[in-house]
């Protein structure tokens, strides 16, 4: 009975990911605790919990008795910072104006479980506590799910099992770790992110739209990642209509682009509309607030400008330099990550992909050639087949399908290394990450760009390539271990005792 030998090995690959996940958030969790024992919280107020506004049964009576209020106490305590605003939308729903900062994915998934499988423990420690462990097991869990999902899109896109596997661990240790154990949106963003993109680029395209859709409802810039869509229909569709001469292929493309596009536009498009109905509808013009009278009324938009001071350069005082400091590393590593893909690249970055050499064209055959590209031409890390007939009859497809002669392709039992970091399927993930970083440079608070990039593949492929480079580089891939480390302890000492963090 003859085994995949790379197969095999990338299961093992994957079983030492998920075990560096979990090993992570169980650090996570020792340091958080360790950190909390020595310190005393810098705002105190994070168990103040005042009676709902619109659902004042929500909040069970003060008074009510709880089996181990100390215990109920320390967990509640432990809502820090954004999660304060996740778990009162859980309990409560969506009181203030300000409040739909916040998208609905991770309240909707606390006030589930903490309704269902959680319900029991309630007379035990209390409602908030429950609401506060069923953010911490789903976010927790989320997170490994997302390193595995992040493995298996690396192996996809860098075809090295062995590059996958450290990119993947660098993510189970990177540097917003302890944003992936708390009441925040990271973890399941990138679930639903990563996840949606594997399944993209295993051709799997309505899947993946479902799931992009899902990562918008985490957080707003899940409707950024409807770009991947974009850019394989415009490949597909110029690929159709140019080369094939096929105008009818071309306008399927198209139309089968546009509506995955709108499915993962949907989600965020109804929470507008939800927040408009609510404060906006049964209002007199005068009694409305000021965007629900513009042409185009974004509550999300006016929310961060108003309350947060969200908008183009007006984080560019020089009291904030400490902040941009705090995200240096962050976008430094993106930059340069982009810098030396446009070395090696330039062509094909400057033409966004359009200008590309024929072995750029080879290693991404499902950008250039989607026909070619079939489910079992993708690497999984799985077992393929204990049979050895049935693994010839594998190859045999894969060569026909690829149509190369027998001596082009690698053996079955012998691994081979693609392209790796400097892939034509790298392009389109470094397009959305200079468009993320910009945008955190620019727009948004810039200490959040620790965060908000954190589920961006491009800087785990690019420090798990320098890490292996020579000497020039391999340095810098200790500094990159470093810095995750310091920010790690930093972090879980800031954020967990309500200091600002990033």
């Amino acid at each position: 009975m003859a085994i995949n030998k790379p197969a095999a090995a990338n299961s093992d690959y994957e079983r030492i990911v998920i075990a560096s996940a979990i090993a992570s958030r169980l650090l996570l969790l020792f340091l958080i605790v360790f950190w909390r024992s020595l310190l005393s919280p810098y705002d105190t107020s994070a168990s103040l919990n005042p009676a709902c506004l619109i659902h004042p049964s929500s909040s069970p009576p003060p008074e009510q008795p709880v089996l181990f209020p100390r215990i109920g106490s320390a967990i509640e305590s432990s809502i820090v910072w954004d999660g304060v605003h996740f778990v009162r939308i859980a309990q409560c729903g969506y009181e203030y104006e300000k409040s739909y900062a916040f998208l609905p994915l991770l309240p909707f998934c606390i006030s589930l479980l903490s309704r269902t499988v959680l319900l029991p423990l309630v007379p035990v420690i209390g409602h908030r506590a429950i609401l506060g462990i069923s953010g911490y097991l789903i976010n927790n869990i989320a997170f490994v799910l997302a390193a595995r999902y992040l493995f298996r899109l690396s192996l996809i896109i860098l075809k090295d099992a062995e590059a996958a596997m450290r990119a993947s661990i660098l993510f189970c240790f990177n540097p917003a770790s302890i944003f992936y154990s708390s009441l925040y949106t990271e973890s399941l963003y990138s679930l639903f992110s990563l996840g949606g993109l594997y399944h993209l680029m295993s051709g799997r395209n309505s899947v993946s739209a479902l799931w992009l859709a899902l990562s918008g409802c985490a957080r707003s810039n899940g409707v950024l990642n409807a770009g991947y869509i974009c850019f394989l229909t415009m490949h597909w569709a110029c690929d159709a209509l140019l080369l094939k001469k096929c105008i009818r292929r071309a306008l399927q493309v198209l139309i089968s682009g546009a509506l995955n596009c709108v499915c993962i536009f949907a989600p965020f498009i109804a929470f507008q509309a939800y927040g408009y109905y609510n404060i906006c509808s049964g209002h007199t013009p005068d009694e409305m607030r000021p965007w629900c009278k513009a042409r185009v009324p974004l509550l999300y938009n006016f929310v961060q400008s108003h309350y947060w001071g969200v908008g183009f350069l007006r984080y560019f005082r020089f009291e904030q330099l400490p902040n941009f400091l705090l995200a240096s590393p962050s976008l430094s590593l993106a930059f340069f990550s982009i810098v030396h893909y446009g070395k090696s690249k330039t062509k094909l970055l400057f033409s966004v992909g359009f200008q590309a050499t024929a072995d750029d064209r080879n290693s991404a055959a499902m950008l250039y050639f989607p026909e070619r590209v079939s489910r079992s031409s993708i690497p999984h890390p799985t077992v393929a087949s204990s049979s050895g007939l049935q693994g010839n009859q594998n190859l045999r497809r894969r060569k026909k399908i690829l149509g190369q002669d027998s001596a082009e392709l690698p053996l079955e039992d012998e691994p081979s290394k693609g392209p790796g970091y400097f892939s034509a399927l790298v392009l389109p993930f470094m397009l959305h990450m200079g468009f993320m970083a910009a945008t955190a440079f620019f727009i948004m608070h810039v200490q959040v760009a620790t965060r908000f990039l954190s589920a961006s593949p491009p800087l785990y492929w690019f420090a798990s390539y320098i890490m292996v480079s020579p000497d020039r580089f391999k340095r810098w891939g200790y500094i990159i271990w470093s810095y995750s480390v310091a920010y790690i302890l930093l972090g879980s000492l800031l954020f967990s005792n309500f200091y600002p963090f990033t």
